[in-house]
């Protein structure tokens, strides 16, 4: 498979105050994971600035003016409890909505099979006029908004399994019989959102929630029982994932016992979805993931199989 690495200094510039867990450390564990020889075929590029078109497909103009207003010359801003800026988050921010609309630009185009935008700040919480839970854009959002209209795509679905349910992709599509959003997490835990009964206006959202505790037989079983179904009959013609890492066994922000290997099925198992409707065509985007080997792992699992490497079990 021919896979695309996108990402950029920026991402390593963003940060929100010490001890935060959303640190730059995230990124510079996941680049030297891709240095060993598995990766050398990795085609690689810097994330361009994303424009303000591509933002206001998802965001009112109001909310990106307040996003820009709010960058501080130093020191921090803070939007809420727990997200911050600081000089160069905006940039960063910015950079990850080029990241994911070049990724869509490269897989759409056919100039790659599919791509893995290792870029932060994260973007699946925030919401349509909402930055929060580390997030300021949603940038799978903004991905899906731009193959549909760049490229026409009809029917685009985005499938989260970061340990926290993306409240601000629900958001955005809810009422949206276009996009199908589907998402594996563990509940209760923040942000609150992603029952089971929640399925959107169009039943385009397919939530599989997952208690603390469970492990990768009981994320294989929500997959391949309420998941995968679901995606399979939506037929996309692109397949965006939301590639949280902290649902590993390892991570401080969630209770799920996930290892790498369960990362590398279900990208395979995604990858055979959009075999069957979309030529193959797969966007990834870095969601959350917090303990810095559990994260280096498992991305580096997630982007073998992309490649189209055989990972181990499953």
């Amino acid at each position: 498979m021919n896979t695309l690495f996108i990402s950029h200094p920026a991402g390593l510039r963003h940060e929100m105050g010490e001890g935060h867990p959303e640190r730059p450390d995230r990124l510079r564990a996941i680049e030297r994971a891709l240095e060993g020889e598995s990766f050398q075929t990795l085609a690689r590029e810097l994330a361009p600035l994303g424009t303000r078109e591509a933002i206001l497909r998802v965001h009112p103009e109001i909310y990106l003016t307040d996003i820009e207003e709010a960058a501080p010359k130093d020191g921090y801003a803070m939007v809420d409890g727990d997200t911050t800026m600081n000089p160069f988050t905006l940039e960063a921010a910015m950079r990850g909505v080029g990241g994911v609309c070049l990724a869509v630009d490269e897989v759409m185009q056919g100039k790659c099979d599919n791509a893995f935008v290792g870029m932060r700040p994260p973007g699946h919480h925030a919401e349509r006029s909402t930055a929060m839970g580390f997030c300021f854009f949603n940038n799978a959002a903004i991905a899906a908004r731009h193959a549909q209209a760049v490229y026409g795509a009809e029917r685009v679905a985005i499938m989260d399994f970061d340990v926290h349910h993306g409240n601000g992709t629900q958001d955005v599509f809810w009422s949206d019989k276009s996009v199908m959003y589907a998402s594996t997490h563990q509940m209760p835990l923040y942000p609150g959102t992603g029952a089971a009964r929640e399925t959107g206006d169009f039943g385009t959202i397919v939530n599989a929630p997952l208690r603390a505790g469970d492990a990768g037989e009981a994320f294989r079983d929500a997959m391949e029982t309420r998941v995968l179904p679901a995606l399979e009959a939506f037929k996309p013609d692109l397949l965006i994932i939301s590639a949280g890492f902290d649902a590993h066994r390892r991570d401080p922000l969630g209770g799920l016992n996930l290892v790498e290997e369960d990362f590398s099925w279900v990208t395979a198992r995604l990858m055979d979805v959009a075999h069957k409707s979309a030529q193959g065509r797969v966007v990834s985007v870095l969601e959350g993931g917090y303990d810095l080997q559990g994260l280096a792992l498992s991305a580096a699992m997630h982007i073998k199989r992309l490649m189209g490497m055989a990972t181990g079990q499953g």
